[in-house]
């Protein structure tokens, strides 16, 4: 998908973010008020970065800016459970592409649940309210189960799809599931934009991986990550590596 193709091809600040704000001083708002913001060029953007560095505030933001629910959810899904969501999302600037997705959605795995229960409370009212997600209750499934029934059911050809760690519902066979449902969605001319810590998603052909620090904002591969390193470190020799966190 050519640059001029993509749903979402930019983020940046519309208007300083007044100092007060408690994610002023975050390094993915630090880094769009000093770089003066983020191009994207690929179907499948990865914000990846330490606890506190800001990447899920900054998706939560672009998810509100575009419309969608900030507890998740689809444009359409109106419940609110706990106004817990920031307002970076009035200073921020999200330039679109000339298309508009056909679909959408912004899975939050901390609030998955209240999706899972709006959904079923839309059942009540229409009992076809279920047939894009698989015809069963997001509820009667794992987690794990009812991420990947939503990905598999609701998501469609050109969506743009928002999701904040989404390895949080899945295994590591679930994320290579994920994988293979995200190769066809981006055949069939979706975007993607992800927060996540799981070095098993970053590996996706082709994408664009952006790491949030304190040193700001830049683009890698996959393997230059620091997820990505340690996790390679531990695995290829855990008892060294567990001799070292735990000795005295």
């Amino acid at each position: 998908m050519p640059l001029s193709e993509l749903f979402v091809e930019r983020l940046s600040l519309s208007e300083p973010v007044p100092e007060d704000r408690y994610y002023a001083q975050l390094p993915a708002v630090r880094a769009l008020s000093e770089g003066g913001g983020l191009t994207l060029h690929s179907q499948v953007t990865f914000f990846v970065g330490e606890n506190g560095s800001g990447k899920s505030t900054l998706l939560e933001a672009a998810a509100v800016k575009l419309g969608f629910n900030p507890e998740g959810g689809t444009a359409n899904y109106l419940f609110s459970t706990h106004d817990s969501h920031g307002d970076l999302w009035k200073y921020l600037a999200v330039a679109r592409g000339i298309h508009r997705p056909k679909t959408g959605y912004f899975l939050r795995a901390e609030s998955f649940y209240n999706a899972a229960s709006y959904l079923d409370e839309l059942r009540e009212l229409d009992s076809a309210a279920l047939a894009s997600y698989g015809g069963v209750s997001l509820h009667d499934q794992s987690h794990g189960e009812s991420f990947l029934s939503l990905v598999e059911h609701r998501f469609g050809a050109e969506g743009l799809y928002l999701l904040d760690e989404p390895e949080a519902a899945l295994s590591p066979v679930g994320q290579m599931k994920l994988l293979i449902r995200m190769r066809d969605l981006v055949r069939q001319g979706s975007q993607f934009l992800i927060s996540t810590h799981a070095p098993i998603l970053m590996t996706f052909p082709g994408a664009q991986v952006l790491e949030l620090s304190g040193d700001g904002i830049r683009e890698v591969a996959y393997e230059e990550t620091e997820h990505f390193q340690i996790t390679k470190q531990f695995l290829n020799a855990p008892e060294r590596m567990l001799r070292a966190l735990f000795e005295d």
